[in-house]
């Protein structure tokens, strides 16, 4: 127990959440430097935003990342109701005792893990400034609730990520938080590696990722007809997953790519349309 909580209070017992680097290299092709510009932030305890449309890679380079530099990684799904207790930890009864049960961010802090903040900009305004202390030279979490100064663990690093295609006036990031982090920017990968991918995920054969790839290709050009989101490359997995799987082709396509991206019968049709003039 740190010497700065209060004598009453102990620490919840159990997992701390932690999960320890993965045992084998997940599957990442780089796109351009970014495996190097990533490692160097880490060195230097540079905090690294992750900018790009969903379903780009973003996630699965981190978890790359941390396998790389055999780091244990934290992943917290950012949301509208996202507290900074949520992310700092919080008083628990138990019993006749009050317990402190650090949160994800405290405890990646504590064992010098990477701590992956997916979509921050989801996160109220008034949770994401408590990760400002750990974004600069000081690299510490002040705890408000217990007095206690956590010092970031070697090997600590914070990453976040956002989808600047969903920003708005209510929906960004501040400039204050924004200049403390170093920008890596991530898209749709071209045709020939985005068919790498889909064939080694989906575990398809390259004709049927190339086919799949040309699909996508055609969808997307939709977005003049008012399609909000066009396909991401993890679509173009699930699909292959289910082609893979047994699942006819077309049916595949319908499912795992046109009928997730809208509502809207006529793009729907449109999208039915491309996949059977495509495949």
């Amino acid at each position: 127990m740190s010497p700065h909580r209060p004598a009453a209070v102990r620490e919840l017992a159990g997992t701390d959440g932690v999960r320890p680097p993965p045992a084998s290299e997940p599957f990442y092709l780089a796109a351009g430097n970014e495996v190097e510009v990533f490692t160097a932030c880490h060195a230097r305890g540079l905090p690294v935003m992750l900018k790009g449309p969903t379903g780009c890679g973003k996630t699965r380079f981190v978890e790359h990342m941390a396998w790389r530099l055999r780091r244990p990684l934290v992943t917290v799904a950012c949301h509208d109701d996202l507290s900074a207790s949520d992310l700092v930890g919080r008083y628990l009864v138990q019993g006749s005792e009050t317990v402190w049960q650090d949160g994800p961010l405290t405890r990646a802090v504590r064992a010098g893990a990477l701590c992956y903040l997916d979509e921050v900009v989801e996160a109220r305004q008034d949770t994401i400034v408590v990760i400002h202390p750990l974004t600069d030279d000081r690299r510490v979490l002040p705890i408000d609730k217990t007095g206690e100064l956590v010092p970031a663990a070697p090997g600590f690093q914070l990453v976040v990520s956002y989808n600047p295609g969903y920003q708005h006036l209510l929906k960004d990031l501040k400039p204050s938080t924004r200049q403390r982090f170093v920008a890596l920017e991530f898209t749709i990968p071209p045709a020939e590696r985005e068919a790498a991918i889909v064939g080694h995920e989906g575990g398809v054969d390259r004709a049927r990722a190339v086919e799949l790839v040309a699909l996508a290709g055609r969808l997307r050009r939709l977005r003049d007809r008012g399609l909000a989101e066009v396909p991401s490359t993890r679509l173009l997995v699930a699909a292959a997953r289910l082609i893979a799987s047994g699942v006819a082709p077309r049916e595949a396509c319908r499912v795992a790519i046109a009928a997730p991206l809208t509502d809207d019968p006529d793009l729907l049709a449109a999208a039915q349309d491309v996949i059977a003039a495509t495949l």
